[in-house]
């Protein structure tokens, strides 16, 4: 497609809708520019969370996310679930719909987890043709959002920045792309996030993807519990130099905190685009210091599937 974003517009920035906000939301209909729901908690409830829904989708843009297509699965695409999807989209007038390069289960069982992909040639070629599926199917571009990863296939032949960028060439789908799961996956597998923000095809991305996460020590695992660190700030804001801007979301999914404290932590994006000063290179220095690992050694943490599992009520 000759046009930039794939023809969405940049939304601004928004907040992820969480139950915990939603009086909040009602009541005071906060100057927030635009929410992203989790797909699967509402395709299928005509109870009170899409009745907020449909309430808020009248007063803001609402973008989906979804956490069970499974478009990496050797499984056959789940029919049912992409009709029950399209249907969400069509009602709350969904800008854009997205989810994960993964695999979220094999012979019908869900792990409620986003697994990784080979990096290959036969696994481009079969991601591809599903996502041109799903495309028609849903009669719109499909927005794909690169995971945080805990391990790598010793099979894989390309880093995830060039299967990315050629699974868009193929097949014209957008990129969410997800910075402090770079910043993740880059501490996890030792790889150059810049180089990953500098490599990846600049005009599909329609959305970026903002959060916290657990540093372990050894490793980091992506919990959407906190504040976003300086060195992700730092990739955003390169990154943005790339763009010149595109829509932009802050996920805060577990120990979630009253929704001006999340809106805020958003909206200091601003500092980083609007002033633009210059980017220092991401450093994980300060990811792994002494404190920092006792801190970690301290806290007690659930499976990563428990953080990426959609919040189904």
């Amino acid at each position: 497609m000759s046009s930039p974003r794939l023809g969405h517009p940049h939304l601004g920035l928004g907040v992820g809708l969480r139950s915990r906000h939603y009086a909040h939301i009602l009541r005071e209909e906060p100057a927030v520019d635009w929410f992203e729901i989790i797909s699967e908690n509402y395709m299928d409830s005509q109870g009170r969370p899409r009745y907020v829904l449909d309430q808020i989708a009248e007063r803001y843009p609402i973008v989906m996310h979804g956490v069970s297509l499974s478009i990496g699965s050797a499984d056959s695409l789940n029919w049912d679930y992409l009709d029950r999807l399209k249907k969400l989209a069509v009602g709350v007038n969904a800008r854009w719909v997205s989810d994960h390069l993964c695999w979220t289960g094999i012979a019908g069982k869900n792990t409620h987890d986003l697994l990784p992909v080979p990096l290959t040639e036969e696994t481009l070629s079969h991601v591809a043709d599903r996502v041109r599926i799903v495309q028609d199917i849903l009669e719109r571009p499909l927005v794909l959002e690169n995971p945080s990863s805990y391990v790598t296939f010793a099979c894989s032949t390309m880093p995830e920045w060039e299967f990315l960028s050629r699974l868009c060439e193929q097949t014209d789908c957008g990129l969410l792309l997800d910075v402090n799961n770079v910043y993740v996956s880059a501490y996890n597998h030792d790889f150059d996030p810049e180089e990953y923000i500098d490599s990846v095809p600049h005009d599909r991305i329609v959305q970026v993807h903002l959060a916290g996460h657990t540093n372990m020590g050894t490793h980091c695992i992506d919990t959407h519990d906190g504040r976003v660190i300086d060195p992700v700030w730092a990739l955003y804001q390169r990154l943005h130099q790339h763009t010149s801007g595109v829509s932009t979301l802050l996920e805060w999914d577990a120990n979630i905190p009253e929704f001006p404290i999340v809106h805020a932590e958003v909206l200091k994006a601003k500092q980083y685009t609007e002033a633009l000063p210059t980017a220092s290179k991401t450093s994980f220095a300060g990811e792994s210091d002494a404190s920092g690992r006792e801190e970690a050694a301290q806290t007690v943490l659930p499976h990563p599937a428990v953080m990426v599992a959609a919040e189904v009520e």
